[in-house]
């Protein structure tokens, strides 16, 4: 398979370790991995703040800059979802791009669904880990992979390791410009969050979202707690000897 990474804006400027662990996993896997450098922002910023002129430039330089590829593979739910289902309504009626970006969301891929439904890989039997974890179920993952995928891919209830919230599907309080408009409100939902991930008493959060990790993680920090977040594809990738793992 010839697969382009598409690495996303967070993804890149903070968690480029996820990048790496992406592409790690897809060439271990059996895929050709190209990274195309001309690459930017898919538009969901923009998208999510009303911008949607400028959302549907970069969706436009999107499809033409992943036009060459068979697949197109990202390690972000909420870019994935940008591309599949919002791209395409924000061309509706544009006879020149609709198609060329239909053709986008159509061939476009969250990482670990991919891995699960294009390669058939059993993440949860490849995965070890050496000290309990929890987990994140963020937002903008719906429109790709529900809970109960998260969780089986996960392994979540086949030993003590996996360690469930009460709530593992309850928001962070990010959502983008909601935590710059309502930073009260944020801030509030995001130590319910926090509080019920410490209650599991691991200290490992798997969290697949780059936004949803910066947002907790810096709370965390500034609140002396004991978590780090981790993507699920860098413990797949250090399970697999693919890389170091990070203490």
């Amino acid at each position: 398979m010839r697969v382009a990474l598409f690495v996303t804006c967070l993804t890149d400027t903070f968690y480029p370790r996820v990048g790496q662990a992406a592409l790690r996993l897809l060439r271990h896997f059996g895929c050709q991995v190209c990274f195309p450098e001309r690459q930017t922002c898919c538009g969901q910023p923009a998208y999510n703040s009303g911008f949607h002129d400028e959302a549907r430039r970069l969706i436009k330089r999107m499809a033409r800059v992943f036009e060459p590829y068979d697949w197109i593979v990202t390690p972000s739910a909420s870019c994935a979802t940008m591309v599949k289902h919002h791209g395409p309504k924000l061309l509706e009626g544009d006879r020149k791009w609709y198609q060329a970006v239909c053709g986008l969301a159509d061939k476009t891929w969250e990482l670990d669904r991919f891995l699960s439904d294009q390669l058939g890989v059993d993440i949860a039997a490849h995965l070890k880990f050496d000290r309990p974890v929890t987990y994140h179920y963020p937002c903008h993952a719906r429109e790709i992979y529900s809970l109960s995928d998260l969780q089986g891919w996960l392994g979540a209830g086949r030993g003590p390791d996996v360690r469930t919230p009460v709530h593992p599907d309850l928001c962070c309080g990010f959502g983008g410009v909601f935590a710059v408009e309502f930073p009260e409100i944020s801030t509030a939902m995001l130590d319910d969050k926090l509080e019920e991930l410490v209650g599991t008493g691991a200290e490992l959060v798997i969290c697949n979202e780059a936004a949803c990790a910066l947002q907790m993680a810096g709370r965390a920090r500034r609140r002396g707690l004991p978590l780090r977040f981790k993507h699920l594809a860098e413990c797949l990738a250090e399970s697999l000897g693919l890389m170091e793992g990070e203490t």
